[in-house]
């Protein structure tokens, strides 16, 4: 099940608060409204944070926050929930189909909070 977060906590320059770094559980996504925009926002097992668009480009929904978490060949992912197809969560490549990506988004952990940027 996924958090849906609709208002940012804090915004500070770029950055912008999402949520408490401990309310991420691993290997599960929360969707962020920021400056507009829908981001979903990963924690993988190893502690890293990764932040990508939540829009899924082969069905028009935002629903990549409730994709399913995983890695190929090392690289950490994410599955759309509606129609499978996987997307590195570092690059925001789809693996599955050539020339198809979406939005990375830079992230970091600031005093236990998960910030997104969309600039950078």
């Amino acid at each position: 099940m996924s958090a849906t977060i609709s208002e940012p906590l804090t915004t500070t320059a770029a950055w912008t608060a999402v949520c408490a770094y401990d309310d991420l559980l691993p290997e599960r996504g929360v969707c962020a409204l920021v400056d507009g925009r829908q981001v979903a926002v990963f924690r993988t097992f190893d502690g890293a944070v990764h932040a990508l668009d939540n829009l899924d480009p082969f069905s028009g929904a935002y629903v990549l926050s409730r994709g399913i978490v995983g890695t190929r060949k090392g690289e950490p992912t994410v599955a759309s929930p509606l129609h499978k197809q996987v997307f590195s969560l570092a690059t925001g490549r789809c693996l599955d189909e050539q020339g198809v990506a979406v939005p990375v988004y830079a992230v970091r952990v600031s005093g236990g909070a998960v910030e997104v940027s969309l600039q950078g």
